[in-house]
């Protein structure tokens, strides 16, 4: 409970800027291309509209990759604000 409160109350100063936008992408092309590498078969499901955009990736496989990347991008924004670097 206590963690929970501490990461509202520091993250309720966080404001968007273009560079903490730009973690986050740069945080979700991340965990797509460690899916990629990593996945059995990343084409199971149902295809994308673009498959070669994502490298032949399911629907499956991308929301899998990128709530990963929302995840990491919200530790390396927190960890880079803590810092004073975003």
């Amino acid at each position: 409970m206590h963690s929970i409160l501490l990461a509202q109350t520091a993250m309720a100063s966080v404001a968007w800027t273009p560079a903490t936008g730009g973690v986050m992408i740069i945080s979700n092309v991340l965990a797509i291309a460690i899916g990629k590498a990593t996945m059995k078969d990343p084409g199971t499901g149902p295809a994308l509209p673009m498959p070669a955009m994502f490298g032949g990736m399911g629907w499956p496989a991308l929301l899998a990759t990128t709530s990963l990347g929302h995840v990491m991008g919200f530790a390396f924004i927190f960890l880079l604000r803590s810092y004073g670097l975003v």
